[in-house]
């Protein structure tokens, strides 16, 4: 067990499975507080009680329940000092025939749930004098992906402009843009591609590196930017995709 986030306290949304859940275990490894957030409460529950953090209930697309999932965390914890965003949605499909409510539920739960976390975390993150957000995004972003890479393209650009806002309150705003990583979360992409064998393929053939990534190799990057280790660093998008984009 380290100490690089000895008594900081940080609030995590969609952290029951997958890239969240290693980040709330790599968080309390590393001496951090924690108050984790999801819209399913059984398996929010489970998660806190396996993990040893707190929990509480929250749909990020609705600006009534992040402000009292913001408050809840706060009034737990004592404060705030980092908000880590990586509640999502996938939607696959084309977009000549992607419906409007798959596209506006997309951008709501993607693009709105950070915006407004952001914003009713920005108080308690400004009174901790030094606060850090970080958004999930993916460079899926970067590549043009459907509906998927459109909503985390604007997560990086929302980044760059809470960065540029925030700073005269020194908290600082990152993205991180996983490439393909082994988790439950990617299977809609996946099945739309063919199936397992069909994306093994492909990750040999486009990854350099040969292979998935896997969420503890996500995590630590996560952990370093709410860290004093990143206290220089604002407005960032940091990949991590074995290569796929270094170009």
């Amino acid at each position: 067990m380290g100490n690089r986030l000895d008594g900081k306290r940080i609030l995590i949304t969609g952290a029951v499975d997958n890239i969240g859940k290693a980040c709330v275990a790599s968080f309390l490894e590393e001496g951090a507080r924690v108050v984790i957030a999801d819209i399913d409460a059984a398996k929010g529950e489970a998660t806190a009680a396996e993990l040893g953090a707190g929990f509480v209930k929250a749909d990020v697309s609705d600006e009534a329940s992040v402000r009292t999932m913001v408050d809840r965390a706060v009034d737990d914890l004592g404060g705030l000092d980092g908000l880590c965003q990586l509640a999502a949605v996938q939607i696959v499909g084309s977009l000549e025939t992607l419906s409007v409510e798959d596209w506006d539920r997309s951008f709501a739960v993607n693009v709105r749930g950070q915006f407004l976390g952001a914003k009713h975390a920005l108080p308690a993150l400004r009174v901790s004098g030094n606060g850090s957000i970080v958004n999930m995004a993916s460079v899926a972003g970067k590549i043009g992906a459907g509906v998927y890479g459109a909503t985390k393209a604007a997560v990086m650009s929302l980044t760059r402009a809470l960065a540029t806002e925030f700073a005269k309150d020194n908290v600082r705003a990152n993205s991180v843009c996983p490439g393909w990583t082994d988790t439950a979360f990617n299977n809609p992409a996946i099945n739309a591609m063919g199936g397992k064998e069909a994306h093994a393929e492909l990750v040999r053939r486009t990854v350099p590196l040969a292979r998935q990534g896997s969420p503890s190799e996500i995590a630590p990057i996560v952990v370093y930017l709410v860290s004093d280790e990143s206290s220089y660093m604002t407005g960032q998008a940091i990949t991590v995709d074995g290569g796929l984009t270094m170009s």
